[in-house]
């Protein structure tokens, strides 16, 4: 089973940003066990920081980290959680791109290595998030 990657993670890694060293190690030692993946909401938002796509790319293909379009059905549950964050009075600090990463956790991997402040695990419940201090091995979710 694979595991996502969230883009704060990411960028993190290839803006040399303080800690950067833990998400790269833990990166490669997740990869070797499990595929890497990223939903195109992640590479959409990594790729603002490389003028090149090939740079990009060459860059993802470094930290074992592949392209993983989300499934309409993911989609749907993104959309039921945005749907249900607002009518809870959720304000607009987290839109649909958050709950498209989150569903795409949940419903096509088997947890996401994210800087989680606990928007992953309050609407993403069912998502093991891996961050500093948290401990893993993540349990299959029966997806994919």
């Amino acid at each position: 089973m694979s595991i996502a990657i969230d883009t704060s993670v990411l960028v993190a890694i290839f803006k040399g940003e303080k800690g950067f060293e833990y998400w790269f190690d833990l990166l490669a030692e997740l990869a070797e066990e499990s595929p890497l993946v990223a939903c195109e909401i992640v590479w959409a938002e990594v790729g603002s920081s490389f003028l090149m796509f090939q740079a990009l790319r060459q860059n993802m293909e470094l930290l074992n980290v592949v392209f993983d379009p989300v499934l309409p059905e993911t989609a749907h549950r993104a959309g039921m959680g945005f749907r249900a964050y607002r009518s809870q009075g959720g304000p607009r600090k987290h839109l649909i791109p958050d709950f498209l990463i989150g569903a795409h956790a949940a419903m096509q991997a088997s947890g996401l290595v994210a800087m989680d402040r606990g928007f992953y695990r309050r609407y993403f419940a069912d998502v093991a998030v891996i961050t500093p201090g948290h401990a893993y091995p993540l349990a299959d979710s029966g997806h994919r």
